[in-house]
């Protein structure tokens, strides 16, 4: 039987459940009915459980999504999600265009191709527990990674008990990478892209929906675009397809399509930020969509190479609302890359924290993670992949954003390690468009097209 991910009321159930809990909704009453109901908790790591609930057990998770949707939140006033309210609450937020438009072609090659070989150092641990990711590294001599992962060498008792992820493995692992493959982290910076080309800087949250539904196939999204997806469908519009029925709507799915709002806006963190966020309504709210704009600004800042990677964080922290859940979360892990010099002494003490209250792919400990790689790192290349994968959770999106920016900070293809960038073959893999089989350099001129345009 199909079992269809990641859009059974059965299973968001659980995961809304979860959401309230975290954005300050008294959802205890709800949580009994469902329980006394013989209703179970959200699977784990799959994106649906394996046997469907009765049509009496669907019919309630609908409607305890709807009475759980209602609910107040105690934290609304600190974590708006519309752009006046976001800037309201940011004192700091940047004064449009710090410095010229103007960004490299070479730096925009180096960005994606540092994107795509961060994501694919992550996909093969994707899903695993940080422990099984620690143990597989070092069984073949690579703690921490300094390579793409391998299973020449690895005892069949450990990959028995930890085998790779199994969509991935063929594709992503040192001896099999033949070019770049698909990804949904470099699936949505190319529809970003498409997006700019018909649309230009001043697109609409309905403009992203009309290239999803021309452009990218349902099968290819996961979370909350999924739903997003699913809600467009029905009739909803944005930006309600983020809020109906969508417990996803703070996990890290607007992060990873923040890139190229901040790769078009070189210098101007404020427009990058803008950008991401009327892309991000489509799907997120609150943290889901600070996540992004603050990837976007820390991206524009770094373009100009004008800044160190520090610089680039505490950048990309003033178009967040400060007394946001991300907020505290970035700082925190932050100062736990400046105070600590063993790095899996961080990933323990941000594990600690937030794994037992939030899923692997929320945007909140997965940014946290990101900015301390790179704090950890000072933005060297290899040392910020690195650190992002070894971390764990969602291993390909951390290690993509963080390639991303450590790259376009390089400034170069050439000053990436040869290593990285030559198993992709300047070849990319997708389902989009027609962008299947295109070069990372093409994709650089064509996003400087993008980045020149007024």
């Amino acid at each position: 039987m199909l079992r269809l991910t990641w859009v059974q009321p059965e299973d968001l159930i659980g995961h809304e459940l979860r959401q309230a809990a975290l954005d300050g909704r008294e959802a205890w009453v709800v949580a009994a009915r469902w329980k006394a109901a013989g209703g179970k908790e959200a699977p784990l790591r799959a994106g649906a459980s394996p046997e469907p609930a009765s049509r009496y057990l669907r019919q309630l998770a609908k409607d305890l999504l709807d009475e759980l949707g209602d609910l107040p939140s105690r934290l609304a006033d600190s974590e708006p999600t519309d752009l006046a309210g976001i800037k309201a609450g940011c004192p700091a937020w940047p004064t449009r265009s710090m410095g010229s438009r103007g960004v490299a072609a070479a730096g925009l090659e180096a960005a994606w191709l540092g994107r795509a070989a961060g994501c694919l150092l992550g996909k093969p641990v994707e899903k695993l527990p940080l422990e099984a990711i620690r143990r597989l590294a070092r069984s073949t001599g690579n703690w921490p990674p300094t390579t793409y992962f391998t299973a020449k060498g690895v005892p069949e008792d450990l990959l028995s008990a930890h085998p790779w992820n199994r969509r991935s493995a063929l594709t992503s692992l040192a001896e099999n990478i033949d070019g770049m493959p698909e990804d949904d982290d470099l699936n949505y910076p190319l529809l970003n892209l498409l997006l700019l080309q018909r649309h230009g800087r001043h697109f609409t949250p309905t403009d992203v929906a009309a290239l999803w539904l021309d452009e990218l196939p349902a099968g290819r999204t996961f979370t909350a675009e999924r739903i997003a997806y699913r809600n467009l469908l029905t009739g909803i519009e944005p930006p309600h397809t983020a809020r109906h029925r969508n417990p996803f709507r703070e996990w890290i799915g607007a992060l990873i399509r923040a890139d190229i709002h901040g790769w078009t806006n070189p210098g101007d963190p404020a427009a990058a930020a803008e950008q991401a966020h009327r892309d991000a309504l489509l799907t997120h709210t609150a943290n889901g969509v600070y996540a992004a704009m603050f990837t976007a600004a820390v991206i524009a800042t770094a373009a100009t190479r004008t800044h160190d990677i520090h610089t680039c964080l505490r950048t990309g922290l003033t178009v967040i609302p400060p007394r946001s859940r991300l907020a505290r979360a970035i700082l925190h892990a932050i100062q736990l890359a400046e105070e600590h010099s063993d790095f899996d002494t961080v990933v323990d003490e941000l594990h600690a924290r937030y794994a037992p209250t939030h899923h692997w792919v929320h945007a909140i400990p997965n940014t946290a993670l990101i900015a301390a790689a790179l704090t950890h790192a000072d933005g060297d290349f290899t040392s910020s992949v690195s650190r992002a994968v070894s971390g764990g959770w969602d291993t390909d999106s951390n290690g993509a954003t963080t390639g991303g920016i450590a790259a376009l900070l390089a400034g170069s293809p050439t000053a990436l390690p040869d290593h990285w960038t030559t198993p992709l073959k300047n070849r990319l893999a997708t389902s989009v468009g027609d962008f299947n089989g295109i070069g990372f350099d093409t994709l650089a001129r064509l996003t400087h097209r993008e980045a020149s345009r007024p």
